[in-house]
């Protein structure tokens, strides 16, 4: 039993997945919230060429 007590107590394979896991979720947040900056900024583009061309007058035919 104090065999697999301390096998367990020098595992550090929980602490690399914890660390992996804190990584992947820092990307996650960076990856959202440049979606969210690119998004906005698209967003904002399209409205500007949407009141583009409702200024414009139509040719006539």
């Amino acid at each position: 039993m104090t065999k697999l007590f301390a096998r367990f107590v020098k595992d550090e394979s929980g602490a690399t997945a914890i660390e992996y896991g804190l990584i992947a979720a820092l990307i996650a947040i960076a990856i959202i919230g440049g979606a969210r900056w690119v998004g906005s900024s698209v967003n904002t583009k399209f409205t500007q060429v949407g009141t583009a061309l409702d200024a414009v007058t139509p040719a006539a035919p």
